[in-house]
């Protein structure tokens, strides 16, 4: 059994898909970042950057394993389960270096995109277009690797499913996909299969319906270096 700290975000929908696309039996913990659960002591204790995703695998030698960052827990799955990793050692060198590119680029510009785009109050001109042109510009270098490929490293894989989230998300986040036939046709292609459409689906009472309040924005955006910990606010 998998204890799952999740929430439907981006991040969050990286494991979830792993999870169900291995078929694993896993127990989904929901953690409200708009409340501040995501700093309770007993998930700091899992997750030291105070972030979802986080796991903890019970069946996995040497277990109970915690594990946070979605990237650790995308490379613990595969390794744990043989499954969507190359067992070349190029294959398992493109799959490092795309997920480090996800983890180091493509995610952190659409964060930062979607945060000036749902939760900054007021106008932001330089930021908004600071974030989209990097956006923009992460999507043309995934564009250039899927010319002629089907998937990101050949097969079907871990790279995939830590990049999908973020581009699935490009529309509300003011980018269309017409210049980028390549994606636009992968993106459609992962979105269609059932796992996928699952692990979305998961959890999808908990998503956001309105705009945040400030006491949201002060949680998920104001946090210091010295708040290791706090108890969840409401």
């Amino acid at each position: 059994m998998i204890d799952f700290y999740y929430w439907p975000t981006p991040n969050g929908w990286k494991i979830s898909i792993m999870l169900e696309e291995c078929g694993l039996e896993y127990r989904m913990i929901p953690v409200n970042i708009g409340r501040g659960e995501q700093f309770r002591p007993e998930f700091l204790a899992i997750s030291p950057n105070n972030r979802m995703p986080a796991i903890v695998d019970h069946d996995t030698e040497g277990g109970p394993m915690p594990v946070f960052e979605s990237g650790a827990i995308l490379l613990h799955l595969a390794k744990r389960t043989g499954c969507f990793m190359p067992t070349s050692r190029i294959g398992r060198k493109e799959i490092l270096e795309w997920l480090f590119w996800q983890v180091g680029s493509l995610g952190p510009m659409a964060g930062q995109l979607s945060h000036f785009v749902n939760y900054a109050p007021g106008e932001h001109p330089y930021s908004l277009q600071r974030y989209a042109q990097e956006y923009k510009r992460c999507l043309g270098v995934l564009e250039r690797r899927l010319e002629g490929r089907a998937f990101i490293v050949d097969e079907y894989s871990i790279a995939d499913m830590a990049c999908w989230p973020w581009v699935f998300i490009a529309k509300p986040l003011g980018q269309p996909l017409d210049e980028f036939p390549n994606v636009a046709r992968w993106r459609r292609a992962i979105k269609e299969r059932p796992a996928v459409i699952r692990g979305v689906d998961l959890g999808k009472e908990f998503r956001r319906s309105a705009p945040p309040t400030e006491e949201e924005r002060q949680i998920l955006f104001n946090q210091s270096s010295r708040q290791s910990a706090a108890s969840p606010r409401g």
